[in-house]
Parts: structure tokens; sequence; C-alpha cells
């Protein structure tokens, strides 16, 4: 590691001296404050206090066309984000002398007058009704769950029937469920445009941060409560939007959904074309012989799994790079078309990342990925090792391939950083396993940023870097673009620490799975620096017994809550964020700068700490994660 290296993790670690353990994503501070979600200690406060529904219609109702009114002074030329938001609503709170507690429920309301006009403007069939499970009737509901949710008999028993039945007779899709992972595979996958969603603010909170950088139109119902048991609604504001149809009368909002679509295209669509396979497309009997297994193996597993993100990033570098048209079309039901050479190296950019992740499985022994056995679970550590290597010579291929129309200079450009960016992914993979072989040796906070910083974050600037250089010169972000992606990095690994504590589902089956095998996390260094002597010998103790995990990870937990770890993590995510946003306001170019700060919002995003009362997420868009 060079002294720079150094230097630029030390970047991250301005450490508060205390925090509380909270992390909501709605705060409780004025807007004035610097970070409005954050306490005077540090840490994120309960929002349960913000999340009030007006008792009567009339005063909903009132509260609606103050919201209505306010909306109608927003730029809707481009989405907004959370902390905006906020700051809208505490600005109307104060307007109507309203109480701090009908924040959440102002927020909402501005957000829907906010993208009404480009909602009512997508065709009937271009939309989604997604709808919560506890407006149905808990009583003796007929209905069972399949894997899209709800399925709803038209029984007429409860208003979920009423609203489903006429929503589909419109042409809406309709999904009656808990959870909505699969709302993001519908809209990126080109199905819908837009949400007429229906959810408490517990769920809608959640759903704010995404829902709205993404640029998805979407009108949302707060229900009046959130226990989830027989609750209400005002059903006259869902028949208010349902059935009605409006020409857009200005222009759309930027939105990034077509070009997350465009990247899913590349490996739905147009990916055999891309890339022809070689010894595993003839026969069945061929496809059976070991000289195609490696080849049909390493094709599959990048062609399926992972939310494509990074490709992303590189089609909306060179979009952005070119005048951001892309985007700023909004989000309508076309997706952007682009090159074969740029989308070649898209490609590439998520074959090196696949074959990282086959290595990276090995390594830490994981047992899982993309929800399901690892690569070396499922067919060796050998041919795992192998089809990993079979797929970092795709991505060089893949690069090679678009050179004849991208330029030989741009070619090696490209495939220099993509080489950077290769070896300092090795090299922070080797210090973790190095750390892991000598575990008694203390771990510095410095230490596991720097191991960050190297295996993060490489990815996420190659993968803008190749987009900008396909679009022209680099040499006005010559110096922005390491150093943005550092902190996205960093910032990023450090909340993937923060969930595996949480359990996740994108890509670990087992909540705990970094935790369980003492891994360098950057949680576990802030515990060294914080431990008194007698917990500096329990984390010794835990890093070295054996047992099982579970006792482990319990003792692990309570060292870690000792000595405020959780805390401090988010803090260090805070401050990775505020300095990639510095970077974003000094770009000149504006489609660039509005995609930097949506990677900022979107990679960096403060998860909600509230109890899951409800899990019908209105829209979850984790395209970050694999």
């Amino acid at each position: 590691m060079s002294s720079s290296d150094h230097h630029h993790a030390a970047d991250v670690l301005d450490l508060p001296g205390n925090a509380d353990a909270t992390s909501p994503a709605i705060s409780s501070t004025p807007p004035a404050a610097s970070d409005p979600s954050r306490n005077a200690a540090g840490g994120r406060r309960s929002t349960s206090h913000l999340k009030a529904v007006p008792e009567t219609i009339e005063q909903r109702e009132a509260i609606k066309r103050g919201a209505e009114e306010y909306a109608r002074a927003l730029d809707r030329s481009k989405p907004f984000t959370k902390n905006e938001l906020e700051r809208f609503g505490r600005d109307l709170l104060n307007r109507m002398a309203l109480p701090e507690k009908f924040l959440g429920f102002v927020m909402v309301l501005i957000g829907n007058f906010f993208w009404k006009q480009q909602f009512l403007a997508i065709p009937f069939h271009r939309r989604m009704l997604l709808l919560p499970h506890c407006l149905k009737h808990a009583e003796g509901c007929p209905a069972d769950y399949d894997e899209f949710g709800l399925d709803c008999e038209k029984c007429g028993a409860c208003s979920i029937a009423d609203y489903k039945v006429r929503a589909e007779q419109l042409g809406y899709k309709v999904l009656v469920a808990e959870g909505s992972p699969i709302v993001l595979k519908i809209i990126v996958s080109g199905h819908i445009d837009g949400i007429l969603g229906v959810s408490c603010l517990n769920v809608l909170e959640k759903a704010i941060d995404k829902v709205l950088i993404a640029g998805v139109p979407s009108y949302a119902i707060p229900l009046h409560s959130g226990d989830c048991k027989n609750t209400s609604l005002d059903e006259s504001w869902v028949w208010d939007v349902l059935e009605k149809y409006e020409e857009l009368p200005t222009g759309p909002t930027v939105s990034f959904v077509p070009l997350m679509r465009a990247s899913n295209e590349i490996f739905e669509r147009d990916f055999e074309r891309l890339l022809p396979r070689v010894r595993s497309r003839g026969t069945p009997a061929d496809l059976e012989s070991p000289l195609a297994v490696t080849e049909s193996v390493s094709y599959d597993w990048l062609a399926h799994g992972g939310k494509r993100f990074r490709p992303f990033i590189t089609l909306a570098a060179y979009d952005a790079a070119r005048g951001g048209t892309a985007a700023a079309a909004g989000a309508g039901d076309q997706s952007p078309e682009f090159p074969d050479s740029v989308r070649r190296v898209a490609m590439a950019i998520e074959a090196f990342h696949k074959a990282s992740l086959v290595h990276d499985d090995i390594q830490d022994n994981d047992k899982f990925r993309y929800g399901t056995a690892t690569l070396h679970r499922k067919h060796g550590i050998g041919p795992a090792i192998n089809m990993g290597d079979h797929l970092i010579g795709l991505g060089y291929r893949l690069v090679s391939s678009a050179r004849a129309e991208i330029g030989a200079e741009v070619a090696a450009d490209i495939t220099d950083r993509m080489a950077s960016a290769h070896l300092r992914l090795c090299d922070g993979q080797g210090a973790e396993m190095a750390w892991n072989s000598a575990p008694e040796k203390a771990l510095k906070p410095i230490d596991a940023l720097q191991i960050y910083a190297l295996k993060t974050s490489p990815a996420f600037e190659a993968a803008l870097y190749a987009g900008l250089r396909l679009a022209g010169p680099v040499d006005a972000w010559a110096e922005m673009i390491p150093a943005f992606c550092r902190h996205l990095g960093v910032g990023f690994q450090i909340l993937n620490d923060l969930q595996d504590w949480e359990g996740d589902n994108h890509n670990k089956l087992v909540a705990g799975q970094d935790a369980e095998a003492v891994r360098p996390t950057v949680l576990l260094a802030l515990a060294f620096e914080a431990a008194s002597a007698s917990q500096r010998d329990e984390l010794l103790s835990i890093i070295r017994g054996t047992g099982p995990a579970a006792l482990r990870l319990g003792r692990l937990r309570r060292v870690f809550e000792d000595c405020n770890v959780f805390a401090k993590a988010e803090a260090l995510v805070d401050k990775s964020r505020d300095r990639a946003e510095a970077l974003a306001d000094a770009v000149e170019s504006l489609p660039l700068r509005q995609f930097l700060y949506f990677l900022v919002d979107m990679v960096l995003a403060p998860e909600s700490k509230e109890p899951a009362i409800a899990q019908n997420n209105l829209l979850a868009l984790p395209v970050i994660a694999g």
C-alpha cells in the first residue's frame, strides 16, 4: 500500500466521539442542520414519532391541498433526494402550522404531486397497482399467497377486490404482496413505467430513497395506521388517479430507469449475439461434452444473477458524457439504444466483476451467492477457479472486440484501467487473506479501510471510467474519477458490513456470514480500537475460538454494541457520502453531475432501522449488491 493510498483511506476516518445506534431515514432535526438525518451525537434518530396520519378526513384533505399547491413551485426536471423532500415537508409544516408528527405524511403527499402529472400520462397498461395484504379482511380471507403475492379471489369481501378488478379491466398489472422484490424486475424488464401504491408510512419511508432518485413516476396512498391488521385508507384518493389518464403538459423528469433497462437487456435480450458461444452452442449432447462445461457454466453465471449495476454505470456514464439524452427522456417505455461496442465494454465490466465473485467466494468459503449455492460448492474448487479465469478471458475479449469501432487508443485506455482495477482488487483480497492467516494481530480501522479501498472501489472506477472514455477524452475528470469511486466503494462496503449483521436477501442467505468468519471488517477494527483490555481479550477469544457459530456471533455482537461500533460505522458511511457529494458538486457537466449524485444516493442511501412491522415495500431497487 502506497503512502498515498494510506492517506486516501484515512480521509473517511474522522469519527465522532459518541453516537447512538439507531438509523432511520427521516430526521427529527431542523432543516438548518448540516445533516438533518443525524442527531447531535452523530447517530440517526428514531422516526416513529414522525409518522402520524391526521385522524380526520377534513385535516387529511387540507394537507393534501396544501401539498398540491406546494409542489407546483418545484423544479420537476430532475428527481429530488429524500433530504430535499424532508426540507420541503418541514417547510410546508411550518407554513400550515402543523405538528412535526405529520412530517412523513406530508413528505409522501408532496412526492405524489411532484410525480402526479407524469404518472397520469402513463397509459394504463404500463402502470402497476401495488396493494398491501393488510387491506384484506384478515378473518376468513380465502386467498393464498403465491410467488407474486396474494392470489386475490374476486369474492367482493374487501376493498382489494374492488381496486383489483377495475385496475385489471383498465390494463394495470396488479400485485398484492407482503414483499415486492419482484417489482424491480418488472420495472427494469420494461413491463411497467409507473406505480400506484397503497401502503403504511413505515413502508413508504423505506421506498422514498430508491423510488424517487431512480425517477419512477409513483403515486402513494398512505394507510391510516401501520399495525397491519384490518387497516383503512381514504378510498376516494385511490379512485382519484386509478381511472384517470392525461397527456403530459411539460417535459419529463430525469430518470435512470431506461438506462437500467438497457443494462438488463444486454444480458436478457442480446447476450448470445454480443458474446457468441464457441464450445457450448451445439446439440444437447455437445453441451455435455467436457470441452463445453467451462464455457457453458461461465456463460450462465455471467448472464444470470446480480443486478447488473456496474454495466449500468458504464452505460449511464456514457450517456451523461454525451449530454444525458437517455436520462432526460424520462421513464418511458423505450430503452435507449447504444452501439454494440459500448454494450460489449459494459459486458466486460460485468465479466470481470463476476470472475472476482467466483474467486472471492472460494477464498472466503462463502456458501451462497444470488440466493443459491456458490459455484465452488456446485462444481468443486478447481473447476470454479477455472470458470473465474474463463470469465476474465471473456472480459478482455469483449474489450478487444470493440476496438475496431471505438479505436485502438480508447480500447487500450479502458484495458489499462481494467487491469489496474484487477491488480488492486487482488492486493486488497490478498491483504484480507494475510490478516485471516494471523488473526491475533489487532486490526486497525485504517487497515480495514485500505482493504476496502482496494477491494471495492476499483470496480466502480473501471465502470465509470469506461463509460466516460467511450464518449471521449476524460482529462477533465482524471482526478475526480478515482477519488469519487474510492469514497463510493468504501462507504458501500461499510454498509455491506452493517447489513451483514441484519441479514439481506440480495447476496446472502445467512445473516452474519462475514461476521461468522471473523473477517477483517471495519466493524471489527473499530471494536479493537475502542475495546478495553478485557474486551480485547474477548475479541481475541472469539477470533481464535471454535464452537457454535451462533454463540460466537452473540458474543461478538455484545462487544460491538458495548464499543458503539455500529453507530461509528454509520458515521463513516456519512463521511464517505459527504466527500463523494463534494466531488460531484465540482463537476461542471450537469448531466454527469446529476448522475454522480444518483450514484451517491443509490449506493450510499441510509437504511431504515425501524422495526419491520410491514414488509410490503412500495418499491425495492436493490441494484447495488452483486
